[in-house]
């Protein structure tokens, strides 16, 4: 956590080589349109692929304003938790705020994915939506095994990512207007990095969004020694 003193540090937030997306409130309001917002069509989308119900101990890494981390609190419900992490502190910032006015208790700490600060076997649900595609190939394998660390046994890795159109013209459409990143980034080149990192019930495949693809994968269940 930094603190509130004037450390140029504190101001960008840990240093990373991902990109990091210095928020504003234009982008949230964009964000709530977009049905991404709290409790929002697409939140909600996530949250119930997922499989988030109550009790669940949820990590949402990447979480911007804190809209899906706060969308996964009211599935976890009272005897759940819901954690969100992002690099940016603007983001952690503001997603703080909607947490005060919600009261639901969703904590959020500046953090990093390749660095997650929580104890192996922490959580039942990671969960992460328009994340990945900012990440370096080698730094998403590094958050891929800090997801893989901080999921309980059996616990469930769901993300989900832009996946490029079938249609070429709607493709070169895409990739003129996108973060250049999001062009060194397929969705479906995911899965295989995840059976890497020990993942098993692998999964990809299309969500009720015509932009967005999902992956995921689980944590195998510890053996039992008889």
């Amino acid at each position: 956590m930094h603190t509130m003193h004037r450390d140029p540090q504190a101001k960008r937030g840990p240093e990373t080589t991902g990109a990091v997306i210095h928020w504003t409130p234009q982008h949230d309001i964009f964000v709530r349109l977009m049905g991404l917002g709290v409790d929002g069509s697409n939140s909600r989308m996530v949250v119930e692929m997922a499989k988030i119900k109550p009790g669940d101990k949820v990590l949402d890494v990447g979480c911007g304003t804190g809209d899906l981390t706060l969308t996964a609190k009211k599935y976890a419900g009272a005897s759940g938790s819901a954690h969100g992490i992002d690099a940016s502190p603007e983001g952690i910032a503001i997603a703080r705020k909607k947490a005060e006015r919600s009261g639901d208790g969703a904590v959020f700490d500046v953090g990093l994915i390749e660095k997650l600060a929580y104890p192996d076997a922490t959580f039942d649900v990671v969960i992460s939506r328009l994340v990945i595609h900012h990440l370096p190939d080698e730094l998403k394998r590094q958050g891929f095994k800090e997801i893989y660390r901080v999921l309980k046994p059996g616990g469930l890795f769901f993300l989900v990512d832009f996946k490029p159109p079938s249609n070429p013209v709607l493709a070169h459409v895409f990739f003129a207007l996108s973060h250049h990143r999001m062009t060194h980034s397929n969705v479906w080149g995911l899965a295989p990095m995840l059976t890497e990192t020990g993942f098993v019930a692998v999964a990809s495949g299309p969500t009720r969004s015509a932009l967005l693809a999902f992956v995921s994968g689980k944590k195998p269940t510890a053996l039992v020694l008889t």
